[in-house]
């Protein structure tokens, strides 16, 4: 049976792994009282293929490859509306195997475009991820390729959590809290598990896809409705088992946030700092923003910038 959680000695594996194939992102400082009322921003929408989920993609390859468990000729395969997929098929490029992406005919059609130009063969199925997800678990098992889950196996998201190691490293003075967007919640278990006992993990969901919230109110996973503007990238139709599990034990604080916050957070970014993300990666920034989280004073707030992918000329 697949492990159901992380911890802190994942996430350090897995920046051993993959030290020196990804990009150690920046940090934006934010002035005190300024348009958001926090201090940094985690450049994370500067990472290959433009999303945090580079670093989980090449976590989990590199992991197969050691293990012998890839077949070069067969290579990988994986399920996403985009940014997952674009992941994986640049970790694929990068060590020589060939990659098959599944994804929902709703996906944008920049993001299928940059599947190709990685070199991944795209297979487009229904028009929600569960779907892609249901199509690309049974090729994996009738070609006997690698299964590349977006968030929900330990590799993704250790990967995604050498972020919080190097937050730990980047702000040596320490930080109190950090706002990271949730989907599948593989950025938020990874970050969570990096940082245990010292600092507080706010995830963010749009009302629209509220699978964590929904999870919380359940008692365990559950299957939600998603919709609205972040659906592409945070339209995970059910919270992962290892995201909700590391949520309850690190004690993980859970907001939702509008389509109209998240737009107007957006947009608020382009016009204050010339950054442009997707829906997706405004949604932290809008929790603060639109007020579904408000700092205490002095309070020292990291938000993740998680991802780039998305069309300019909305804003």
């Amino acid at each position: 049976m697949a492990p159901t959680t992380i911890t802190e000695a994942d996430v350090a594996a897995a920046a051993a792994r993959i030290a020196g194939r990804f990009r150690r992102t920046p940090l934006a400082a934010i002035e005190p009282g300024g348009l958001f009322g926090t201090t940094w921003l985690k450049c994370e929408y500067m990472q290959h293929t433009g999303s945090f989920k580079a670093r989980g993609a090449l976590n989990r390859v590199l992991s197969a490859q050691q293990a012998g468990e890839l077949d070069p000729a067969v290579g990988v395969v994986a399920a996403s509306g985009g940014n997952a997929g674009l992941a994986v098929a640049y970790a694929a490029r990068a060590c020589g195997v060939p990659a098959t992406v599944f994804v929902p005919a709703t996906a944008p059609a920049f993001k299928v475009d940059k599947l190709r130009g990685l070199g991944a063969r795209v297979e487009q199925h229904g028009t929600e991820y569960a779907m892609a997800y249901e199509a690309a678990v049974k090729h994996a098992a009738d070609a006997g390729a690698v299964y590349c889950h977006a968030y929900d196996q330990v590799e993704m998201a250790a990967g995604a959590g050498t972020i919080g190691l190097e937050l730990l490293a980047d702000i040596p003075g320490g930080f109190d809290t950090v706002l990271v967007a949730v989907g599948g919640g593989g950025l938020m278990a990874g970050v969570a598990a990096a940082l245990a006992g010292r600092a507080r993990v706010v995830a963010v969901e749009p009302e629209r896809a509220p699978s964590l919230h929904a999870a919380f109110a359940a008692g365990g996973p559950v299957d939600v409705a998603v919709s609205g503007v972040a659906a592409d990238s945070l339209g995970a139709r059910r919270i992962g088992d290892i995201g909700y599990a590391v949520a309850v034990r690190e004690a993980v604080h859970s907001v939702l946030v509008s389509d109209d916050d998240i737009v107007a957070a957006r947009r608020a970014l382009w016009a204050d700092r010339r950054i442009v993300l997707e829906h997706g990666a405004a949604a932290a920034l809008a929790a603060l923003s639109g007020g579904a989280y408000r700092p205490a004073a002095g309070e020292r707030v990291v938000v993740i910038a998680c991802g780039a992918n998305t069309d300019p000329t909305d804003l």
